[in-house]
């Protein structure tokens, strides 16, 4: 089966993929740490890198909210129904038997109507719950003066943070597993390194060479 290559993710895109990808996990390692899970950097160093990664991934997110809206490319993340039945069934059990892809990608569409689920998931849901009881954390000192103790204690913004957390890592876990499930098990990774997607001709609707 031959493959077409087509030009889907821009320098910025790319940039910023790979750059939250580092944060995210820097957060996780870190966060974990901080929550007792393991010893890596001791609890104070931890503590502070975990603050400091995650003020960037703040500066990082408003300069990629701007590019995004500025550019148009947020509707590529405007969520579908169409065709979501079909991208079940695919991972489920098409990838397994060599079944063709359901989804076109291309520079307008570059999501399948799965991802872009996911993606709004994470934006509306569990990135939201992170930031909040993060930022809480980070006020926690000033708790007492603002008059918050009276409805906020520790424990239960530790336990949300812990369970966004948590839910953070299974959506990596899984982002990871599926950028196995293009034309070859790389092509997505390599799409993302260098613009280009690699997919296969009855991915593109192009007469399979011979």
């Amino acid at each position: 089966m031959s493959a077409t290559k087509i030009y889907v993710f821009k320098r910025f895109e790319r940039f910023w993929h790979w750059a939250q990808m580092l944060l995210v996990l820097t957060l996780l390692t870190t966060g974990f740490e901080v929550h007792g899970a393991y010893r890596l950097f001791g609890f104070e160093r931890a503590a502070g890198y975990h603050t400091i990664a995650a003020w960037s991934l703040v500066g990082l997110w408003v300069f990629a909210i701007f590019w995004h809206f500025t550019t148009g490319e947020w509707k590529q993340y405007i969520p579908t129904l169409a065709k979501v039945d079909a991208m079940i069934k695919y991972y489920a059990l098409g990838i397994f038997t060599d079944a063709p892809h359901p989804f076109r990608a291309t520079r307008l569409k570059k999501h399948n109507p799965l991802q872009r689920l996911a993606y709004l998931g994470v934006l509306l849901f569990i990135s939201p719950l992170i930031w909040v009881t993060g930022w809480f954390y980070i006020l926690h000192d000033n708790w007492t003066a603002w008059g918050w103790d009276k409805y906020l204690s520790l424990e239960t913004v530790a336990f949300f943070h812990t369970v966004a957390a948590f839910m953070m890592l299974i959506f990596l876990i899984a982002h990871v597993y599926l950028t196995t499930a293009g034309h070859t098990p790389t092509s997505h990774i390599k799409a993302m390194i260098t613009g280009w997607e690699e997919v296969g001709d009855e991915e593109t609707g192009a007469p399979a060479a011979k």
